[in-house]
């Protein structure tokens, strides 16, 4: 029980990382942005460029792959995402696209085998008699923070002012002079880095591979269909349940049966409620 206690801990914090950035794109900008998946990725490989192959300082390294990351989500809402917002399939074809093509380049550049991202810790603790390693102890508190800053950011800054009114009515955002545009591209970006963010903490304890986006992507959307697409409590509330769930069923049955339980929960979400846990228009 308190392996699964500890290590659930764990996977919704990822889960959370992963969930809440793609549900508030959805809240903001009204879109499915299938993209997010790739930015998970390329968090995790550009550590990996950056601290081992370049030989930047760990912490350094993190912060220049979350940067980077942020950085191509900006590109792609502006390149990719903007001109086709009119169009919600056109901006899911165009980011699954990239998404594609991201894959492919890891796939050529690094090859198909796992790499390995190093770690922040590497220390083994011992928790309630659960053993656990310093690097997942570190990615739950790093969620926790991540998560604990973005609520400040829209709560309590002006640009966190500017989409909660977005959300809440885009045509009257730009009536009041809230440059919508610039907003989405931040918007976005944030999205990216709690994405990158997600990689580079998990990273060095998950699998990093080019087929890593694709599961991510497939998580995320699981989570915030559950959740409530637009909802980011409902996104956290989600990865909460999801990730303890998984965890039950793989200490208690069988790894393999993890993907099911989210699979599962979509379905029953859809059936019996499809507005999801706390589903709503705006992002809060």
């Amino acid at each position: 029980m308190t392996d699964i206690l500890v290590h659930g801990a764990v996977t919704s914090a990822i889960y959370a990382m992963l969930a809440v950035g793609f549900t508030l794109v959805f809240g903001v900008a009204r879109i499915l942005n299938l993209a997010h998946g790739a930015f998970y990725m390329l968090g995790a490989y550009f550590t990996y460029l950056f601290a081992t192959l370049l030989g930047l300082p760990l912490a350094l390294a993190a912060l220049a792959a979350i940067a980077a990351t942020a950085g191509l989500g900006w590109a792609v809402e502006r390149w990719l995402i903007r001109p086709q917002r009119d169009s919600s399939m056109a901006v899911m074809m165009v980011t699954m696209a990239f998404l594609l093509v991201a894959e492919q380049v890891l796939l050529v550049t690094f090859g198909s085998e796992v790499v390995n991202v190093p770690a922040f810790a590497d220390a083994k603790f011992s928790l309630g008699g659960a053993d656990i390693g310093g690097q997942q102890l570190l990615t739950l508190a790093t969620a926790v923070a991540a998560l604990a800053v973005l609520w400040l950011l829209i709560q309590r800054t002006r640009a966190g002012a500017a989409i909660l009114a977005l959300s809440q009515d885009p045509l009257a955002a730009q009536y009041m002079g809230i440059p919508i545009d610039r907003v989405y591209g931040r918007v976005v970006a944030l999205s990216a880095a709690l994405a990158a963010l997600a990689g580079v903490m998990a990273g060095p304890f998950l699998s990093t591979s080019p087929h890593m986006a694709m599961p991510a992507l497939t998580k995320a959307f699981a989570i915030v269909i559950v959740g409530g697409l637009g909802s980011l409590p409902g996104s956290i509330l989600a990865a909460i349940l999801l990730g303890y769930a998984e965890t039950a069923v793989a200490y208690l049955v069988s790894s393999s049966w993890t993907e099911v339980v989210s699979l599962a929960a979509v379905l029953l979400t859809l059936l019996l409620r499809p507005a999801g846990l706390r589903g709503k228009r705006a992002a809060f």
